[in-house]
């Protein structure tokens, strides 16, 4: 085989097999002014920390529920997976999150496909670390309704104190939880774009107090 031809092919080849990453959280390098803050009740702490030799985010929530939201579009068709690290301090304990008494949690991230997250016409996955619910399993939201599905990565058995790498593919997730519409296009149509990622570390409902890390988050081809 000619040598440029076989150049040319390997270098297909290397493109072919590149990820590309969108990034939604760098917080080694950006600023939290860049985020937007919603109080529910009373104030959960986010401080930009340094962490394991990293910049990380800190969650500190003490009867209290706040999240942090940032709009951004992302082509679901383009990078469909999730990626993020995140831990835990300490668990709830007593609280069941399928109810509103329970709906509390160390850690979640929260994907909005409405230019308005909280606006009723929008549906949203919850990804939480759980305290009760077991790894993996999925439920409406118990203030919500059907359109916020919430999804546990991370449970009562995981190691609390240590990072945990997650990796979903959003797309499929909306599918499986909203509905297959029987049809790519159809599906594309319905899921394609999301509009906002928020982060919420909350105690509000149980009263207990809770402190969470998040690192890097971002989007990918694969």
């Amino acid at each position: 085989m000619p040598i440029l031809l076989r150049l040319t092919l390997l270098l297909f080849s290397c493109g072919a097999s590149a990820t590309f990453e969108r990034p939604v959280a760098q917080f080694e390098h950006e600023a939290l002014g860049t985020w937007k803050v919603k109080h529910f009740q009373g104030r959960t702490q986010y401080v930009q920390v340094r962490l394991d030799g990293q910049r990380v985010l800190k969650a500190s929530s003490n009867n209290s529920a706040t999240l942090i939201s940032k709009p951004i579009r992302i082509d679901l068709e383009e990078t469909p997976y999730l990626n993020w690290s995140w831990r835990v301090e300490n668990q709830l304990h007593g609280i069941n999150e399928t109810t509103k008494d329970g709906d509390d949690y160390a850690a979640r991230i929260y994907l909005a496909s409405g230019t308005n997250m909280l606006s009723s016409s929008s549906k949203a996955i919850n990804y939480v670390w759980s305290s009760n619910q077991p790894r993996f399993s999925r439920w409406v939201n118990a203030f919500a309704g059907e359109k916020v599905q919430m999804m546990a990565i991370r449970g009562a058995t995981d190691d609390i104190s240590q990072w945990q790498n997650e990796k979903r593919n959003v797309y499929q997730d909306f599918i499986n939880m909203f509905g297959d519409k029987g049809n790519e296009h159809k599906n594309r149509k319905a899921y394609r774009y999301i509009n906002a990622v928020a982060i919420m570390t909350d105690t509000d409902n149980s009263g207990q107090a809770v402190t969470a890390y998040y690192g890097n988050i971002f989007f990918s081809t694969k």
